[in-house]
């Protein structure tokens, strides 16, 4: 019911007319679309429990709504707030905390800056030092999703003591967080930079956040691999579509052989990666409930991240050779699921990297 109901909303609301508009915004996406996302699907709330407005659903109704998202490259930061909240839910309840997650049951955008990617994805670029009255923030953070228009950042720094996770208005004085141009063009990204962002005590979320972190990078992976998922397969439903209207030595080109090998091909990358998605989501709620352990969790995410970003480029890639020389031009949809999937087959970390997180888990005997 789900999925028909998450389709339906897309159909409705993100059509390639309604993608090209939102992509070309200057927030990079419609807000009353997502005020109707909010207000009328409740998505926000799914991870978010019920003491706080919630849903207190799981990963798997999450990964539902995402997958039909990245069908229509719907633009939207939806999976921005779904990240922070997760980072929320592993902070200690404070009443900052308990506020930040009603507000993102209230429409609200928060974003995790927690890297600068020119150091790797584990890289830390923003430090905290501790003054009478607080801390002092300054640093930069790269590749913020939807950072540009969010009202609430939460900011990994390096302390004396370790990283810590801090939550900063968007408006306080000294943050500056600007869209940056990407490859990707459905998916907004901002750069952010912080200049002696003065804190307070109460806006440190998590002292020892390392962990947190970790943790939370990993459940974004799968949460991302649901956008690939639902892209590979409408790659391949548009791009079966097209070979079935064109026309060459008077049959269409859907007739031949090499052309169904290439969709069977498709098809099998796909609904492969969709299998790992699912199992996935099953291990990140068994993570939510206390049942599954963090190597647990990163293992799953590695294997579909691995996995769903290879198929995603495979597929939007064939589907631009079934198109022929008219697949990369501006007019054709097919371009722009390209660009979202070499964009997010290396947005944190690509195939290459994933399989050696699973290979030092097998060395080290955590799996």
């Amino acid at each position: 019911m789900l999925a028909d109901t998450a389709a339906a909303f897309m159909d409705a609301v993100s059509d390639s007319a309604a993608t090209r508009v939102a992509m070309a915004s200057e927030d990079g996406f419609d807000r009353a679309v997502f005020e109707r996302l909010c207000q009328e699907m409740y998505w926000q709330g799914i991870l978010v429990d019920e003491n706080h407005g919630g849903l207190g659903l799981g990963f798997v109704e999450l990964i539902i709504a995402l997958e039909a998202m990245g069908e229509r490259l719907h633009c939207s930061p939806l999976y921005s707030v779904c990240v922070a909240s997760l980072a929320l839910r592993q902070c200690a309840s404070s009443d900052y905390r308990n506020q930040l997650l009603e507000q993102v049951c209230a429409g609200s955008i928060i974003a995790l800056a927690h890297t600068n990617a020119s150091i790797g994805w584990s890289g830390v670029g923003v430090d905290a030092v501790a003054t009478a009255n607080g801390w002092l923030l300054t640093g930069d953070a790269r590749f913020v999703p939807f950072g540009h228009v969010a009202e609430h950042l939460l900011v990994a720094a390096n302390t004396a003591d370790g990283v810590a996770l801090f939550a900063i208005p968007a408006n306080e004085q000294g943050v500056t967080c600007m869209r940056a141009p990407t490859l990707d063009q459905t998916r907004a990204m901002a750069n952010l930079s912080l200049d002696k962002v003065a804190v307070t005590d109460g806006q440190c979320l998590a002292r020892n956040a390392l962990p947190l972190l970790t943790s939370t990078t990993d459940a974004a992976r799968i949460l991302l691999t649901a956008d690939q998922v639902g892209g590979a397969r409408q790659c391949l439903a548009m791009s079966v579509d097209y070979v079935g209207e064109r026309v060459q030595f008077g049959r269409t080109i859907a007739s031949f052989q090499a052309i169904k090998h290439k969709a069977a091909d498709m098809m099998v990358k796909a609904e492969s990666a969709r299998s790992l998605l699912y199992a996935a989501a099953c291990i990140a709620d068994e993570w939510l409930q206390g049942n599954a352990s963090a190597s647990q969790l990163q293992e799953a995410a590695a294997m579909v991240s691995a996995c769903a970003g290879e198929a995603y480029f495979f597929c939007a890639g064939t589907g631009i050779q079934l198109h022929g020389g008219v697949g990369i031009t501006e007019e054709y949809d097919i371009q722009l699921y390209f660009k979202r999937a070499r964009s997010t087959e290396d947005y944190l970390g690509n195939p290459a990297s994933q399989r050696e997180v699973i290979a030092q888990q097998l060395l080290d005997g955590e799996v």
